[in-house]
């Protein structure tokens, strides 16, 4: 697994998501309150962009005639057939035994440690004044 540097925390503010493409995959990552999630932005019916889609909470009873709204802006709702996906997971709400989109190992650093890093290249003095979004792939 590899380790790449996406964007300042900054660019995808809380509720918000960005697209990225690493390694030619797309990757879709969703800052939830602050905590950063990424998920492969193809839904795995027919391959939607889930980062075009909805986010949403889920709707959840115990009896006939009750309801309650719980996870909000926690879950990707498809944009071409609804089907729903954890952001934290990538699991299915459609069928939770057996589908579910594939979830990137997301991480912050700060700019200082992301400067230090295993990277092998010419540098310059600088200023760090940011934290920066690093996904395994």
């Amino acid at each position: 697994m590899s380790r790449h540097v996406l964007a300042p925390t900054s660019d995808i503010p809380p509720g918000s998501r960005k697209l990225f493409t690493v390694k030619g995959r797309p990757i879709a990552i969703f800052n939830l309150e602050g905590d950063f999630f990424g998920m492969l932005n193809r839904c795995p019916h027919q391959g939607g962009s889930l980062c075009e889609g909805v986010v949403t909470g889920l709707v959840l009873s115990s009896n006939p005639g009750e309801y309650t709204y719980a996870r909000k802006g926690e879950i990707i709702r498809c944009p071409w057939h609804g089907w729903e996906f954890d952001i934290r997971t990538g699991q299915s709400y459609c069928d939770p035994e057996r589908i579910r989109t594939k979830a990137y190992p997301v991480d912050t650093a700060s700019g200082a440690t992301v400067i230090e890093g295993p990277y092998v290249a010419e540098t310059v003095p600088l200023q760090v004044e940011e934290n920066y979004i690093i996904v395994d792939v």
